[in-house]
């Protein structure tokens, strides 16, 4: 990797340009393919287009567009025009986006093709651009002239050449604990994080990415783009969500080297897949055997992933404790990251080599973490941070800012955590979801959460204080509902047939058959009740006394999350709030 001697993000792609010229950088899987001299030249090509319809320094671009070269493309042009970008998730409503675009006070929109609908309704006054073609959308003559010139190669740009200080990108965030604010990075935060984790990774122009996080969110952004484009590595995007049918040809044909992911992905192959084939296995019940098994296992695991897999980051969410455990005997390379979009985003984590069980490993070089009011029992207080990594505020926004920071200047992250003797950081969950138990126990939703779903019944959980005690909200795996559900419809379609036939008194043998209905709805009811009880038991089985369920529910679908598919809290706050599963 070469020196940087700015640390601005324009002077990273400028010495990438040069030094991988002709060595791959942006790849869609099966499609077109970008060297990184492609990617600087046509950077600089679209800061000449934007300059040229009114955008200049300090001025910021909404980039709303799914991951692919043109994503880089478009970050770097509006770069290199002096602007500040605005990335936007691209699951965001329409409502949503409008609010960011209108807080940030974005002077344009770099929209592709199939988001362009999202916001062709809007009442924005801002330029609205596609940038798969570069062509622009609703300027006036005046802007046309001056793109179409510069598009003839009429007129030379110079790139603008930012300070390491200077804002790069304004991050909303769509958190667990209530409204989306503006995080404001800047090149040195961005680019700090990314050399501060060679400490856990170093990457090499011979690895190869595949992309699976949306590049709006920091974690993918600087672990799985910045740290590439500055080692030479090759990224690939998929041209569709990340579903089984897709992502495996992909691996088979990429056979990546790193990839990046949020606990939810390896916990659903964990689950559906991997623990069910080997709890059907005989043998796996003995200690002898179980080892091993668990090992092929795990080498079967790599072939699924292509077979040369060095390094799988996993962060964003906490990662379930049976399914590290998997991974650790296993030998699959997980490494575990903790940090928020504040942090640009890493503040911890450790390589594969080194990771150790429910802890994200020790700070990154040249980041500072401490325990703020830490218990005497326990040692557990908020985590707080400090280094070059953490962000500048929030835009706009100087009353949340100066309650981010302490009077000494440390981030508070809001996360309630420990560090051991070693320095590794251990994660126990946020501070405003911490439920006080009856003799001022820490009870911690998260933990809790994490042995329901467990269970192979439990697609996913929410723990939250009810009046009687801590109250468990189940939403159950599709096949178990289906089982359920088809049951009652059986009662449900007999007895419809019935009261089609309702012209004269009931036959004996009618009035048989609907108490066989009601019956079989009691039954199916009896049998949720009765494999909810099952599950609230099997998990007060694992649990401190202080943190055993007191009341378990059905929840009527999958929960709202965020990006990184943590559970957004705050809509769920009290018990009473949530809705019961039909």
């Amino acid at each position: 990797m070469y020196v940087l001697e700015n640390l601005s993000l324009v002077e990273m792609i400028e010495k990438s340009g040069k030094h991988y010229a002709s060595r791959p950088a942006l790849s869609m899987v099966g499609g077109e393919r970008f060297t990184y001299g492609e990617i600087e030249a046509a950077s600089l090509r679209l800061a000449g287009r934007l300059y040229a319809l009114g955008v200049n320094k300090g001025d910021k671009v909404a980039l709303l567009a799914e991951n692919s070269p043109h994503w880089g493309i478009a970050y770097f042009g509006i770069l290199r025009a002096g602007g500040i970008v605005v990335p936007i998730l691209t699951d965001f409503t329409p409502e949503q986006i409008r609010n960011i675009v209108v807080h940030s006070g974005a002077k344009a929109i770099l929209c592709s093709n199939k988001l362009y609908q999202k916001i062709q309704a809007l009442e924005i006054a801002s330029t609205q651009l596609d940038i798969l073609d570069g062509s622009p959308r609703n300027q006036t003559a005046k802007q046309q002239e001056a793109s179409g010139k510069l598009k003839e190669g009429g007129a030379v740009f110079e790139s603008f050449h930012p300070k390491s200080d200077d804002i790069a990108m304004i991050v909303y965030t769509s958190g667990t604990t209530g409204l989306s604010k503006g995080v404001m990075l800047s090149h040195r935060n961005i680019l700090s994080n990314a050399i501060a984790c060679r400490s856990i990774i170093i990457l090499h122009r011979t690895d190869r990415l595949l992309s699976i996080l949306p590049l709006a969110h920091t974690y993918e952004f600087t672990i799985g783009f910045v740290i590439p484009l500055l080692s030479g590595s090759h990224i690939h995007y998929l041209d569709r969500p990340p579903s089984a049918t897709v992502l495996l040809p992909a691996l088979k044909a990429i056979r990546p080297t790193i990839m990046l992911s949020v606990p939810l992905v390896i916990e659903k192959i964990y689950r559906s897949n991997i623990k069910p084939s080997l709890e059907a296995i005989k043998l796996y019940s003995s200690p002898l055997a179980k080892p091993l098994l668990i090992r092929f296992a795990g080498i079967k695991l790599m072939k699924t992933f292509g077979g040369k897999m060095r390094f799988f980051g996993i962060g964003g969410a906490p990662l379930s404790i049976d399914v590290e455990e998997f991974l650790k005997k296993a030998r699959f390379p997980y490494a575990i990251g903790y940090g928020l979009t504040e942090c640009s985003p890493l503040l911890a984590g450790c390589p594969p080599s080194r990771t150790f069980l429910r802890s994200t490993g020790p700070a990154l070089t040249g980041v500072k973490i401490r325990i703020a009011n830490p218990r005497p029992d326990s040692g557990e207080g908020e985590i707080q941070a400090k280094g070059d990594t953490i962000f500048k505020g929030y835009f706009n926004d100087p009353e949340r800012t100066k309650e981010a920071f302490t009077d000494d200047g440390w981030f508070k992250t809001g996360d309630l955590g420990l560090v051991d003797n070693h320095g590794r950081v251990f994660v126990r969950g946020r501070i405003k979801t911490m439920i006080l138990g009856a003799s001022g126990e820490n009870i911690y939703p998260e933990e809790i959460e994490a042995v329901l779903n467990q269970s192979p019944y439990v697609a996913e959980s929410l723990v939250v204080e009810g009046d009687a005690g801590l109250t468990a909200f189940i939403y159950l795996k599709s096949e178990v509902l289906e089982n359920i559900e088809a049951r009652i419809q059986d009662g449900l379609d007999a007895a419809e047939t019935i009261s089609s036939r309702m012209g004269n008194a009931l036959s004996h043998a009618e009035k048989s058959v609907a108490q066989s209905i009601g019956h079989a709805l009691g039954d199916a009811e009896k049998t949720a009740a009765k494999l909810l009880e099952a599950i609230r038991k099997e998990a007060n089985a694992k649990l401190t006394s202080f943190s055993k369920i007191h009341t378990i529910q059905l929840h009527d679908g999958p929960f709202e999350k965020t990006p990184t598919q943590k559970i957004k809290r705050f809509l769920y706050s009290k018990a009473g709030e949530i809705k019961p599963q039909k």
